[in-house]
């Protein structure tokens, strides 16, 4: 079997000393049109994977910045199938960065499983993280994505205990995400020491790549966080760019597009300046 995606951009990331960046935004915000944009801009700016959210009226693990992107997509009629759509839009022109899919499990339930996977796959996603579905509970989406050949990536957060790793671990595939801070997204600034000792935990226990997120903001965050991990994720930021740059009635401005990229480039380099002093 010929590597994934996700697999052969880790080992690009991994040869060049570095740690990959990888970005969220959720799909369709502020409307379908600019977020294709984003999509479409985030590799040039150095992005190397890209998380995109799936919009839900209830996104508990989420705070404030992705809720309100979530709403905003919503409000502009982003559903599941459309955001399978700016997959698909984004894929026919860039057949090598992995996308995979953030989000909860309710949509995929009611759109149904066997079709969400087969869909998601031709589309072009590479995996999926669903982050209200614990390993204990996933059997029924396990099979059928991993049939589909997409990963499931899972979550680690500071509370899971050497109990509890090797369960979570058993089913994983694609890298695993380790929630730097207890509580919502963007809530807090990680203590990058504490991340550093677990992510050397983790990976002591598996082959997976081990990225970081919940709370990576600036391009210093983001050096600081790759110093440990194979990846690091920021998306509140990211989100917030977008907000920050609407027009009065919500909608996307000249600015928008521009906010974002110039963020990415910047966590980039920040990224990128962890790996080259690490070698030195």
């Amino acid at each position: 079997m010929s590597p994934s995606r996700i697999e052969t951009r880790f080992a690009a990331c991994a040869a060049e000393r570095r740690a990959a960046l990888v970005t969220f935004v959720t799909a369709g915000d502020p409307d379908y049109d600019t977020s294709l944009a984003i999509l479409r801009g985030l590799p040039g700016a150095g992005a190397d994977i890209i998380e995109l959210g799936m919009p839900f009226s209830d996104p508990m693990a989420d705070g404030p910045p992705i809720q309100a992107a979530d709403l905003r997509a919503l409000k502009n009629g982003q559903t599941l199938a459309r955001t399978l759509d700016l997959v698909r839009a984004f894929r026919e022109g860039d057949r090598d960065t992995p996308i995979v899919l953030m989000g909860y499990y309710n949509p995929i339930y009611i759109r149904g499983v066997d079709r969400f996977v087969t869909e998601a796959a031709e589309a072009g996603i590479d995996g999926l993280i669903v982050v209200d579905l614990p390993p204990e509970e996933d059997a029924e989406l396990r099979g059928p994505a991993t049939a589909a050949g997409l990963a499931l990536a899972r979550l680690i957060t500071p509370t899971t205990d050497a109990r509890r790793l090797p369960a979570v671990l058993a089913s994983a595939s694609g890298f695993l995400y380790y929630v730097s801070v207890t509580g919502i997204t963007g809530s807090k600034t990680p203590d990058f020491g504490s991340v550093a000792s677990a992510i050397g935990r983790i990976k002591a226990a598996t082959a997976l790549p081990v990225v970081v997120g919940f709370g990576v903001k600036t391009a210093e965050h983001a050096r600081a966080a790759a110093e440990s991990a194979d990846g690091v994720v920021v998306g509140s930021a990211l989100v917030e760019a977008v907000r920050t740059t609407l027009d009065g009635a919500g909608g996307a401005t000249a600015a928008t597009l521009p906010a974002v990229l110039e963020l990415v480039q910047g966590l980039a380099a920040g990224v990128r300046a962890a790996r080259r002093a690490a070698a030195e």
